[in-house]
């Protein structure tokens, strides 16, 4: 069994640079077969692990944070064609780390390598929208724009460079009027916020308590038109967990979800921004998916 390492030394601004030696020791320690590869910038690891497949790799490994995964899985899942996909492991070397905190998988390398040698592995969902895969999250509307703002910010790191980022999209944020449709349910109206979740937890932030990552559905959240003062109060609530008791806030949970925008709407996958204008999005669930490296249970 062979793996092919996909390090990305951007994630955590160059902070898995600094550890790529710290990589290689631990994966050197457990005698697993593999080779590394640092990515070389937006897009790379996709083209990588692409290529990995096809040279006969056993097992792809994203070494980075919740971007880096990203870019790996939509090399990894395309090729999987209508089964799961080839064993996949996590080193977090990233800022937040959120798919693997909430995937329940070790936060050190050591640990991390050492689950990965082992071998063991679990079946868990991945969602697609407009041809862009995703682990953990997608959204349209205020939390890409996030993102983009939060893009800008060069001085800050971690979940500061968030926050500061989330009121300068505060600022300059209008509602996107959106037609919803899903399983069992439409909605239309303005919308300021909307966030399809494979799991719970996203830039840091809690925002559906209630996904998880193996149960054949997503958790989506929207929220309406508000006033500024009354979105910076639901947001507060957001941050500390609370949101979910907030009657402005919708939680549902489906197989699929369609959205029609007026105007075009920014877009996510696990925090990486692939558009900046959709007028239309297709969300569908991918029960069992992506065969996770995860500890025994």
């Amino acid at each position: 069994m062979k793996a092919k390492v996909i390090l990305n030394p951007y994630a955590n601004r160059w902070g898995a640079q600094e550890k790529t030696d710290a990589v290689k020791a631990a994966l050197d320690a457990v005698g697993l077969d593999y080779d590394l590869v640092a990515t070389k910038g937006p897009g790379d690891g996709t083209a990588v692990t692409a290529q990995a497949i096809t040279d006969g790799y056993d097992i792809i490994i994203a070494a980075g944070g919740d971007g880096t995964i990203n870019e790996v899985i939509n090399g990894l899942l395309p090729a999987a064609k209508d089964g799961p996909s080839l064993p996949f492991g996590i080193l977090p070397i990233g800022t937040a780390n959120d798919f693997n905190l909430m995937a329940g998988l070790p936060a050190d390398i050591e640990t991390s390598v050492a689950v990965i040698a082992a071998g063991h592995t679990r079946l868990i969902d991945a969602g697609l929208t407009n041809g862009r895969y995703f682990i953990n999250n997608s959204a349209a509307a205020m939390e890409p724009m996030v993102t983009l703002e939060t893009h800008k910010i060069q001085r800050l790191s971690g979940e500061i460079r968030y926050v500061v980022g989330l009121i300068k999209a505060i600022i300059k944020i209008k509602a996107w009027d959106m037609q919803l449709s899903w399983d069992d349910g439409n909605y239309t109206g303005p919308c300021i916020l909307l966030s399809v979740c494979n799991s719970p937890r996203t830039g840091g932030f809690t925002m559906a308590p209630g996904a998880k990552i193996d149960d054949g559905r997503f958790d989506f959240v929207f929220a309406p038109e508000v006033p500024k003062l009354t979105l910076v109060r639901l947001l507060i609530k957001l941050m500390q967990g609370k949101h979910v008791e907030d009657p402005l806030v919708t939680f549902q949970r489906a197989t699929y979800l369609t959205v029609n925008c007026r105007p075009g709407t920014p877009v996510h996958t696990d925090g990486e921004v692939f558009s900046t204008s959709e007028t239309s999005l297709d969300f569908r669930i991918l029960p069992g998916k992506v065969r996770l490296l995860s500890p025994q249970r």
